[in-house]
């Protein structure tokens, strides 16, 4: 059913309206005599006593609510009906992850921001003034005025009076409204501007990209290449194509907030800045940029998960970057992924998408293998710069000295990286002082209370912090169990303890700590970036966040302060993520001309991980993971699902879950395993079980899992998370 075609049932009076909430579909709407509706158009509905909006949905009414209980549609909003697409893609994401199509239409309905907006009104002298009782203020702002014609606040600080007094005068016919000009928040991107020579290989790409955004269809493309290969560039090509053929294309980043490179390259490209959206935007920006996105005029956007909603027109182009990143996977509320469900919103458009990394994802590597995807592959750093030479540290065999974190041949290696006046970065991927806080006296250890956590020192602010749900405790003086005092002490190492430990070890280097603690912002992001640029920091020490994408030329030497962090656990991924970070990391090191160099500190060089980032070899790694994954049905190889129930005691949980399980579907290629408490068994105060449903490629899980929770009714206060595809076991 096309944008604008009328529901067939919308001169019989009766339509179906998709609300914002948790509900299963559409409610049934009387029309009104004399409003003709038309799938998409946004409505005023009552919903209890409260008038709410909603979304005159596609197909045909219920039915089952009787005429004489139908209500009227309160009347239209003035605002843009939603896109088909949207419309589709809202369907679409509710029936794969077994989600409320209310709750996914909540992030997709923007209604303030496609209302239009007034233009701002300005004061101009009336052409001839009336008889009217004229004071010294009134006066002056006809004195100020002059010929001009100027914006209310702008005439009220000039001529020195109140908003009030001008629309005294307005009422008395002394000065005339006029509607402002307003300037287009977004300038159009030149796809001709002046860009960089690219090499051999990248051209060859980037005109791959370009035909498959001529053919003005859907296609997916994996671009893969080596960190400092260029990618980038390459898809900015693919990007001045799609401006070329005047439609609007979408990029997705993991950390936007946090890309201030990104942005300044693409202004290099392009000569002006892309629209941005992201959550630490002020919500004027993001509905100004909401609306200009439907009206056509911002032609390209670069966001986070919530762009994926943005009503574009016409989508000639989607790009993915980092797409193997796992903050692509929203976990709260519905729980889906971004970079699988951008796909499908390509898909939708007609328009081709990319998929970009270094490290492309175990799932997006067998697709293309399968040829769903193409692959395009950069093998080689651009402007000849080599790849980092990377070395293993056994800390087994050359462990720190006692009470500190870095060996002595990384000490060592970062003394001779200043001594040539080059930049190093040490990574450890945990936030605060401490991981763990101990009594010294009696052993106990400090939890959260809301979760099954240790709580995070932070020295710097004096507090103990749990990750998970925020609880926060000042640092006791004495153990709360066996009141002994100044006995707590920090076990194992955060950024924190990492930086106390470097302004020791190395007193005259100059540090920056990149974490998401200290960059809380797209400024301070750019700050920091601009200080490692202009050679003001020696010495950069961050968790994940220094992985995404910079570029330091620099930089030299990277250090893993503990390269075994993430091995850990019954994680089915761990060793693909942690092959993924730790060669993101490294590939910090030695873009530009000078070579770099990646010291990795493990208690397990032997481990395969170690080897392939030693080797260099991923590709084979990647092989053996999916020979490892291949026998079991695990994925990409099959389907897995998984179902976290919660609830206030674990009674609750228990009895639910136990119910899960016994219902458990059942078959060829089927298998649920558990139920069995989650890793972190209380979340936020609420206990946790869970099950996970594993299941043949072929097997369509969603329709088991339907069936399975339509036998079990929970019991209230109980609470089913349904995780299709899950990235994380917690």
């Amino acid at each position: 059913m096309e944008q604008g075609e009328l529901v067939p049932e919308a001169r019989g009076q009766v339509v179906p309206v998709l609300l914002p909430y948790p509900f299963a579909g559409p409610f049934d709407y009387r029309v009104p005599a004399g409003m003709v509706v038309a799938p998409g158009d946004i409505v005023m509905v009552p919903l209890n006593r409260r008038i709410e909006y909603g979304v005159v949905w596609d197909g045909p009414p219920d039915g089952t609510v009787g005429d004489n209980r139908l209500r009227p549609i309160s009347g239209p909003a003035e605002a843009a009906p939603m896109r088909q697409d949207i419309r589709q893609l809202v369907d679409w994401i509710a029936a794969y992850t077994v989600s409320l199509p209310g709750e996914v239409l909540a992030m997709a309905l923007r209604v303030p921001a496609v209302q239009p907006e007034t233009a701002p009104v300005g004061w101009r002298r009336a052409e001839a003034l009336p008889e009217a009782r004229m004071t010294e203020q009134r006066r002056r702002v006809l004195e100020v005025l002059g010929e001009r014609l100027l914006a209310g606040p702008a005439l009220a600080a000039e001529a020195g009076v109140s908003s009030t007094l001008l629309r005294g005068m307005a009422d008395a016919g002394l000065i005339v409204p006029v509607q402002l000009a307003v300037a287009p928040p977004f300038r159009r991107p030149d796809p001709e501007h002046p860009r960089p020579e690219l090499s051999e290989d990248q051209e060859a790409a980037a005109a791959e990209l370009r035909a498959a955004v001529q053919a003005r269809g859907f296609s997916v493309t994996l671009l893969e290449g080596v960190t400092g290969s260029g990618k980038t560039e390459v898809y900015l090509e693919a990007i001045a194509e799609c401006l070329r053929q005047g439609r609007q294309c979408l990029i997705l980043l993991p950390e936007i907030a946090l890309s201030s490179q990104w942005l300044e390259r693409f202004e290099r490209r392009f000569g002006v800045a892309p629209a941005v959206l992201h959550s630490d935007l002020g919500s004027r920006t993001r509905r100004i940029t909401w609306r200009e996105v439907a009206r056509g005029a911002a032609p390209v956007v670069v966001g986070a998960r919530s762009a994926l909603f943005l009503p574009f027109p016409d989508l000639g182009l989607v790009i993915i970057d980092e797409e193997h990143e796992t903050a692509f996977k929203q976990e709260d509320g519905v729980v889906y992924h971004a970079r699988d469900m951008a796909v499908v919103r390509a898909r939708l458009c007609s328009a081709p998408a990319v998929l970009v990394s270094a490290t492309p994802s175990l799932e997006t590597v067998a697709n293309a293998e399968a040829g769903r995807y193409r692959r395009l592959h950069l093998p080689s750093r651009f402007g000849g710069a080599s790849l980092p030479d990377i070395a293993l540290i056994d800390l087994r065999q050359t462990p720190p000295e006692r009470g500190k974190f870095l060996a002595p041949p990384l000490v060592d290696a970062i003394n001779a990286t200043f001594a040539r006046g080059e930049q190093a970065m040490l990574f450890l991927n945990r936030r605060g002082y401490a991981p763990l806080t101990l009594c010294r006296t009696c052993g106990h250890r400090m939890q959260c209370p809301n979760c099954t956590a240790w709580l995070v020192e932070h020295r710097a602010r004096r507090i103990l912090q749990c990750h998970h749900c925020g609880h926060t405790i000042p640092i006791p003086p004495e153990c709360p169990e066996c009141k002994a005092p100044h006995s707590l002490t920090a076990v194992g190492p955060g950024v924190e303890r990492i930086t106390e430990e470097a302004r020791a070890t190395f007193p005259e280097a100059r540090l920056l700590v990149m974490a998401s603690d200290t960059l809380t912002g797209p400024q301070a992001a750019a700050d920091a970036a601009h200080a490692i640029e202009d050679r003001q920091v020696d010495l950069i020490i961050g968790t994940q966040i220094v992985a995404k994408g910079w570029h330091f030329p620099h930089l030299t030497l990277v250090g893993a302060v503990d390269a075994d962090l993430g091995l850990a656990g019954g994680d089915l991924r761990a060793a693909e993520r942690t092959v993924q970070l730790l060669h993101q990391v490294a590939g910090r090191a030695g873009r530009a001309d000078a070579p770099g160099r990646v010291l990795l500190q493990t208690f397990s060089p032997e481990h395969k991980v170690m080897q392939a980032l030693l080797s260099g070899d991923l590709e084979s790694f990647r092989e053996n993971e999916a020979a490892e994954r291949r026998p079991g049905n695990w994925p990409p190889y099959g389907r897995l699902a998984a179902l976290v129930v919660s609830a206030d005691s674990a009674e609750a949980a228990d009895i639910a879950a136990r119910d899960l399980g016994r219902a458990a579907p059942a078959g060829e290629g089927i298998l649920v395993l558990g139920p069995a408490p989650a890793p972190l068994a209380i979340l936020r105060g609420r206990h946790r079980r869970r099950l996970l449903l594993k299941a043949r490629r072929d097997v369509a899980v969603q329709p088991l899992i339907r069936d399975w929770l339509a036998q079990v009714p929970t019991g209230r206060g109980v609470k089913v998370e349904i995780d299709i595809d899950p990235v994380s076991f917690l």
